[in-house]
């Protein structure tokens, strides 16, 4: 594919470049979490604004309220949100997973009940996928789900919950058939999290900021038409949200990396770095940042030939994590001592907080090791791990 933007996307991306360096609230650039009140407040306006401006849902359909954009809309959108330092729709996951699900598998009342309010911010959502022990072996579930005359009834527990504390709605996995093979007798469900039965606890992380949730599930009612898909069939459905999350997932980590980089490089010309083993720490960083931008191109080429997601999302938030580990613990090796000193809302504040943050990035959203057998498997061809 040509890697250069053409005309239509050219104007996208001016359009667009000028529209958050005029909306852009000041209090949600460079923002850390949604875990502050007054934050999350602003972020529900942002995300109706970007919704009434036509960028949330770039690549719906037009019948669901989106913009029926090609993909590389999207990845240009979050090359942009990132440029910009904004926060991306308060409802990233109703956006990028819960929708298109519910497009592809839901029934045409549900795409009714739901599908607007995503793309407003109305109601945020959150997954409810990860589970003590089976965190990163989906299939394993053990959250129970039990048909009951005209209901379902929810027993079990989530951890790892992005945006749970803030959540309407959850996209949830269990097991209604206990006696089957690990990929069957999975059931998917929509679950209202105001339910009775239903208690949210966050999990403090060592920024000091809860990020993440557990959630516990004790006797939740969930009305039969909150089923997506069949009974039994919820493997099928997962997989179609699983391949969203990472569809354009990759632009959004290489934009993130690239503000990174070139604040890391600013860094180093501040503090006159002259070592020239550093500064060849510096440059490898740069250069793992094109390589993940050509890899995302790939991606990109694969998605809009086949319309599903590659693989190389996979090798995107693998490559990803683990750059940018390095790079947040060479901006504070950079810095030296000094980094230790309270200097406010300054350099040392920022990249603190940045190295503190990124020892979570190998785990979240699949670990590395998950990640390198997926690639074994999927791109090298290699036996599957037993």
């Amino acid at each position: 594919m040509d890697l250069r933007d053409g005309p239509d996307e050219t104007a996208f991306r001016a359009t667009l470049r000028t529209w958050l360096e005029a909306n852009v609230p000041s209090g949600l650039r460079g923002l850390r979490g949604w875990s502050d009140p007054a934050a999350l407040a602003l972020g529900r306006d942002w995300s109706r604004r970007l919704a009434q401006a036509g960028y949330a849902g770039l690549t719906w359909p037009k019948e669901y309220g989106g913009a029926g954009q090609p993909w590389r809309y999207q990845a240009v959108y979050l090359e942009e949100l990132a440029r910009a330092e904004a926060p991306q729709h308060l409802g990233v996951i109703g956006l990028g997973m819960a929708g298109p699900t519910i497009i592809a598998h839901g029934r045409p009342e549900q795409k009714a009940r739901y599908l607007a309010k995503i793309l407003s911010a109305e109601e945020i959502w959150c997954q409810g996928f990860s589970e003590p022990g089976s965190g990163s072996d989906l299939a394993s579930v053990r959250t129970r789900v039990e048909l009951v005359g005209d209901r379902f009834v929810v027993n079990g527990q989530k951890v790892w919950s992005s945006y749970a504390h803030i959540a309407d709605r959850c996209i949830l996995l269990g097991r209604s058939n206990t006696a089957s093979e690990k990929h069957e007798g999975l059931t998917y469900l929509v679950v209202d999290m105001k339910s009775p039965g239903v208690e949210v606890r966050p999990l403090r992380q060592i920024t000091g900021e809860a990020e993440f949730n557990e959630i516990f599930f004790t006797d939740v009612a969930v009305p039969k038409e909150n089923l997506l898909g069949e009974v039994g069939g919820g493997w099928r459905v997962a997989m179609t949200t699983l391949s969203h999350e990472r569809g354009t997932f990759g632009f959004a980590l290489a934009g993130a990396l690239d503000v990174a980089v070139h604040k890391l490089v600013t860094l180093a010309r501040e503090r006159a770095v002259t070592d020239a083993l550093v500064r060849d720490r510096v440059a490898r960083e740069w250069i793992d940042l094109q390589a993940l931008r050509y890899t995302n191109y790939r991606a990109l080429a694969r998605l809009e030939r086949t319309g599903a997601p590659g693989p190389e999302g996979s090798v995107a938030k693998l490559r990803w994590s683990e750059a940018n580990q390095r790079l947040t613990k060479l901006a504070i090796e950079i810095i030296g001592q000094e980094a230790q000193v309270d200097d406010g809302d300054g350099a040392h504040a920022y990249w603190r907080y940045q190295q503190l943050r990124s020892r979570g990035n190998t785990i979240e959203a699949g670990t590395s090791e998950v990640l390198r057998n997926i690639i074994a498997e999927r791109v090298l061809g290699l036996p599957r791990s037993r």
